[in-house]
Order: structure tokens, then sequence, then C-alpha cells
């Protein structure tokens, strides 16, 4: 019972542990947040095609940047100055904040809204009544119509 408790306490201590002042792991989580802007559509820090023109540059000015004066300040600083400098294209994913929420938040609610909608599409097809047609009688064809029928699906 009282390791449970100890692993408890330690597993708390450990998940609250501040990592931005570290370094490395700042380096990491903001390199990973970012897209290498030569065009090949991977994350900054897993640019690993031969020959890239800007993934070396741009990890020279994020070292640069975390250990400047914008390293003391926010992730959103370091992000902010890559986002002026090359657009917001070095983003991996929109910053949440401001306009950017939208990004977020409109996929999500569309796809709500199709849910529902089809819900209760389906359920005013469920529920339409059917044709009154379906229960009365054909009348009967005259006696002309009936032979004539008779006379070309006879087989000879």
């Amino acid at each position: 019972m009282m390791s449970a408790a100890i692993v408890c306490i330690l597993a708390v201590v450990m998940l609250g542990a501040d990592q931005s002042t570290d370094p490395g792991a700042r380096y990491g989580r903001i390199g990973h947040n970012m897209m290498c802007v030569c065009g090949c559509g991977q994350i900054l820090l897993e640019c690993n095609h031969v020959g890239c023109p800007d993934s070396k540059r741009m990890i020279g000015e994020l070292r640069d940047q975390i250990d400047g004066p914008n390293g003391a300040g926010a992730d959103s600083l370091v992000l902010n100055w890559f986002v002026n400098k090359y657009g917001a294209t070095v983003l991996a994913a929109p910053i949440r904040g401001g306009f950017d929420n939208v990004a977020w938040i409109v996929p999500i609610s569309i796809f709500i809204l199709a849910i529902f909608g089809t819900a209760l599409l389906v359920r005013m097809w469920s529920q339409r009544k059917q044709p009154a047609l379906a229960g009365m009688a054909i009348p009967e064809a005259p006696d002309a119509i009936r032979d004539r029928i008779r006379r070309e699906t006879e087989w000879r």
C-alpha cells in the first residue's frame, strides 16, 4: 500500500515537471512544430533529403532564437519569429489562439453538423407515409385491350 502511494506521488511530481528550462527538450518541442520551407513537406528536425538548402539554416536560426532574447520567453515567441520571417506555412499546425482557432474549430463543427443532418434526414425518411397507391386495386382493363394483349403475346 505504501509503495503504491509513493508511485502515485512520483507520477504526479514527474508529470508536473517543467521542461521549458531544458534547452534540448525545448529545441525538440519547437523544432517538431515547424515545417522545412524547402517544399519537402517534412518536419524541420526530420528533414532528411539530400542537399536540402533550408533545413541547416533554419535549424541554426532555431538554436539562435532559443539561445537569444526570445529564448527566455514562451515557445510562441520563437514560433512567431519564424512566422514573421517565412510565413504561416512554416508551422506544422496552426497556433491555437486568435483567428487560427478557426482552423481547429471549423472541421470538427462541420463533421458534427453532418452527422446530425444525416440522422435527421434518415429519421424524416423513416417517418414518411407510404403512398396511397399501394393499397388500391388496379382497375380492370377493357375487353378490347385485353384481347389485343393476348394476340400480341401469343407464341406462334
